[in-house]
């Protein structure tokens, strides 16, 4: 799977087509808006019915970022669960798979709007964060920059598919939404134009595909 490497506040960064951010001189590995539980929360709060699988095919696609770039730490950026009950629902066997993926490393959950309260770590591994600063400031929601954050699901319209992005600007870099059940906000969105006027998008997929910003053609959203 391939990647796009850029430059970002001075540091040297690579833009992974799952959508995954990798640092490679800390051999950090950094992903937006898991929403872990978001079929379990729907469900119990009387919405559609969605087939459950969505925490174990994030879990997996994760899985296999941390293999393919073995990284000393991993950082959530934000909305890690669809709510704070989601955490209590998640099976035993997918809580095992986390503590799996994190043995030898380093594992930070950064809060966000959807899990505003500290996560319980006793059932996950490392620790819960308001938000990190370490050579990079990382938050779930864009503020004073520069900062790496999440919570806008930004994508794209390419080749007639909306495809989950990275936006890069000169104050903010935005993560596209890691979690399979997450929805998303067109790149055009005034709400990431203030953020993001001009720039570069990465569009995730098979491969990593840099464009200009603003993306000419694009077609509003909603995330969800």
């Amino acid at each position: 799977m391939s990647g796009y490497e850029f430059d970002f506040d001075g540091q040297r960064l690579q833009a992974r087509a799952s959508g995954a951010l990798y640092w490679p001189a800390r051999r950090w590995l950094v992903v937006a808006d898991l929403h872990l539980g978001k079929s379990e929360r729907m469900a119990r709060r009387g919405g559609a019915l969605l087939p459950p699988y969505e925490v174990q095919a994030t879990l997996d696609r994760l899985q296999s970022e941390i293999a393919a770039t073995d990284p000393a730490c991993v950082i959530s950026l934000g909305d890690g669960f669809d709510d704070d009950l989601a955490l209590t629902a998640l099976p035993d066997a997918l809580c095992a798979q986390l503590h799996d993926m994190a043995r030898g490393r380093v594992w930070h959950w950064i809060t966000g709007n959807h899990d505003p309260v500290p996560l319980r770590v006793g059932r996950l591994p490392g620790s819960g964060l308001a938000e990190l600063r370490d050579g990079l400031l990382f938050r779930h929601e864009a503020g004073q920059g520069p900062d790496v954050s999440g919570h806008y699901h930004p994508c794209i319209r390419l080749a007639g598919q909306r495809r989950r992005a990275f936006l890069i600007g000169r104050d903010h870099l935005i993560l596209p939404a890691f979690g399979a059940y997450t929805g998303g906000l067109i790149a055009d969105d005034p709400a990431l134009t203030r953020l993001i006027p001009t720039g570069l998008a990465v569009a995730c997929g098979d491969r990593a595909i840099p464009l200009p910003l603003p993306v000419s053609g694009a077609v509003r959203g909603r995330r969800a």
